[in-house]
């Protein structure tokens, strides 16, 4: 008996024109003409398959009509902010997140985290510059669900909307754990010794 780790070159021919498989080896043994049975009728029978109009196509990086969509809607959610149309900027945010939420399975989920963050922030701070601190506070706390790191602003945003509610423990608390992540930030240094000054005064 062989051993299994013997590696043994079969005299095999395949068909150029049907793809079928077979050996050139006379006689063919019993075991061999099995198996490329087997494998032949296996070939025929994926060949015979319907391709399902719901599979995926091949995983490609990014999809530059989705990506240039998303950043037109970006683009214009900040121009009405800057004209102080705030409830226009929501809406071109929130448009923004559904299409950016929409990308298929198989594009870069790191895209998606990036794109979804920034844009939650922007609509963040729409709805604080409408007194929306509920909102905003959501908001701000879907944007650092999204992205931890390097989100000073969305970390910001949630504690000053917890502040602006009066959620003071709950905003010192989270200010401290945005600390954690944006240690140097000064904002966010600010924001912690304002809401301690609060707890401070009220506790008077």
């Amino acid at each position: 008996m062989e051993s299994p780790d013997t590696f043994t070159l079969l005299p095999l021919h395949m068909d150029p024109t049907t793809k079928t498989i077979s050996s050139t080896q006379n006689p063919v043994p019993h075991a061999l003409e099995a198996e490329l049975a087997s494998l032949n009728t296996l070939h025929r029978s994926l060949l015979s398959v319907d391709t399902p109009t719901g599979t995926p196509p091949p995983p490609v990086p990014v999809n530059p009509k989705r990506s240039a969509q998303i950043t037109k809607l970006r683009e214009s959610g900040n121009n009405e902010f800057r004209k102080s149309n705030y409830a226009m900027a929501i809406r071109m945010y929130s448009l923004a997140i559904e299409m950016a939420l929409g990308r298929p399975g198989w594009e870069p989920s790191g895209l998606v985290r990036e794109e979804v963050s920034g844009l939650y922030a922007n609509r963040a701070q729409a709805n604080m510059a409408l007194g929306n601190w509920a909102e905003g506070a959501v908001d701000a706390e879907c944007s650092v669900e999204m992205k931890k790191v390097g989100n000073a602003k969305g970390w910001w945003r949630r504690g000053r909307c917890l502040l602006e509610m009066g959620r003071l423990e709950e905003g010192l608390e989270w200010v401290g754990k945005a600390l954690e992540f944006e240690a140097s930030e000064g904002d966010l240094l600010g924001l912690k010794r304002e809401i301690e000054t609060k707890i401070a005064q009220r506790k008077r």
